[in-house]
């Protein structure tokens, strides 16, 4: 008899229709956990908590043999009261035989490391074996299983890397004769177990629809919301929070350093900072589109980082920001060009919607660009018109702008009939409209993300979408 076979009294049902068909509440799975390590380990213990029978895989033979006698093979509060009460329960075993998890479980949770090489790529030798070895148990289990990957892994991964090895190995196809899902963790160490009951949110990416739903009945009774995604989207995901809260806690160190060279709390700078959930913290200013401009934002940054270097502060977040705005307009100019037209007419050149402020609008510098090129361009803004510019406003545009009075105009059919590419420079229902009327002969070039991107007949080219 097989080690876990001693260990449980194994369902006879058929568990994962009986998880699809009550949504996941009060039914036992059975979960083989690939990889104990924090994530493993916790992952293990806590479906074994919840009531499912849990076999946990790992290559160590000392996790094995600590799982199997009650104890955490790694450091983490709580863990090893959980571990020791569902190995006394019968709820979770370990093995050093991945066909035996395989071969007895209906979904595999894969949790391996995929640590750094030298150059910093990942190393996807631990997902490589396990994909191998889960595959080869496929190849002689009956009934549908369920793969879900919770290692954190790249975008492409599962489709260039994990699904092919799966297949071949197995004989198999992916959403037929078997599931495939990529479900990210989001586990804190020293708070892994309140993480895991209290997550942010479950998202998954599944290769069919039965494996979404299977996956979101196995977290069901977690409060959090469930989002269904593509695969290479839940990919992704992770490494977008990771590098979020990075740069959160770099931006807030800067902050003090600059806080203290000029006598200033610090902490009371944040608690008021932090008191601004419409635009500090919120979904404000994080959405992928065109560059800031303006004319407070780069010359707030400006003041500030050179503040720094007067206090002999070195501010490397604080002092690329503004480089990497100047990047991500050259990045347009580079998409522009793309599209092999001199042709060029623009929608918009104020720095946002509703104004006529041209200070240091991120578009100016892109006409400035294109100019220089060669481009022969036409630009319309409803907003602007330079018999109403006055003032500062007006000297910017004319200093940064050569022949700005040729090449601005207020008919909107002129610069279609001009132009073969078309660039929408910022958000305006107008621009909306005009491009969902074009006939095919015009290429877009979206900078600010459309809410429709793609309902015209004509092609289209999105800045980072």
């Amino acid at each position: 008899m097989r080690p876990c076979e001693r260990r449980f009294l194994w369902l006879s049902l058929q568990p994962l229709e009986l998880l699809l068909a009550t949504g996941g509440a009060g039914v036992q799975v059975n979960v083989s956990v690939f990889g104990l390590g924090y994530v493993g380990s916790v992952s293990a213990a806590c479906l074994a908590r919840d009531g499912h029978n849990v076999v946990g895989v790992d290559s160590q033979e000392a996790k094995v043999d600590a799982v199997n006698h009650g104890a955490s093979p790694i450091l983490e509060p709580g863990l090893d009261e959980l571990i020791a009460a569902a190995v006394r329960g019968r709820r979770l075993c370990a093995t050093l035989d991945p066909a035996v998890a395989v071969q007895d479980t209906d979904i595999s949770l894969v949790c391996v490391g995929t640590p750094s090489h030298a150059d910093d790529s990942l190393n996807l030798g631990y997902l490589k074996r396990v994909a191998r070895q889960i595959g080869e148990a496929l190849a002689s289990k009956t009934g549908f299983h369920v793969v879900v990957l919770r290692s954190t892994m790249l975008p492409g991964t599962m489709s260039s890397t994990v699904l092919p090895i799966l297949q071949h190995v197995s004989g198999k196809r992916a959403g037929v004769d078997f599931g495939a899902c990529v479900n990210p963790e989001f586990l804190r160490e020293g708070s892994a177990i309140d993480d895991y009951d209290h997550p942010p949110k479950v998202v998954i990416g599944a290769t069919d629809e039965r494996t979404s739903r299977v996956v979101a009945s196995l977290w069901a009774h977690l409060d959090a919301a469930t989002i269904l995604t593509s695969i290479d989207v839940a990919e992704i995901t992770k490494y977008v929070d990771n590098a979020w809260h990075a740069l959160k806690i770099a931006f807030a160190n800067e902050v003090g350093v600059v806080c203290k060279a000029a006598g200033v709390d610090s902490h009371a700078v944040m608690d008021i900072f932090l008191q601004d959930t419409k635009l500090n913290l919120s979904a404000s200013y994080l959405r992928p589109g065109f560059a800031f401009g303006g004319s407070c934002l780069p010359k707030d940054l400006r003041a500030l980082t050179h503040y720094g270097r007067s206090k002999g502060l070195d501010l490397p977040l604080l002092s690329s920001v503004l480089p990497s705005n100047e990047c991500h307009i050259r990045r347009s100019v580079h998409i522009i060009e793309a599209q092999g037209s001199r042709r060029v007419g623009i929608l918009g050149i104020s720095f946002k919607p509703g104004t006529d402020d041209l200070r240091e609008s991120p578009i100016i510098h892109v006409i400035q660009a294109l100019l220089q090129r060669g481009c022969a361009l036409k630009v319309f803004d409803q907003n602007v018109t330079l018999a109403n510019l006055t003032g500062a406003n007006r000297e910017y545009l004319f200093n940064v702008v050569p022949r700005v009075e040729e090449i601005l105009t207020a008919d909107v059919e002129e610069l279609l009939s001009h132009a073969e590419t078309v660039v929408i420079g910022k958000k305006d229902d107008a621009f909306e409209r005009i491009t969902a009327g074009l006939n095919g002969a015009h290429t877009i070039v979206d900078l600010v993300r459309l809410s429709q991107p793609r309902r015209g007949r004509s092609a289209y080219q999105g800045l980072c979408w």
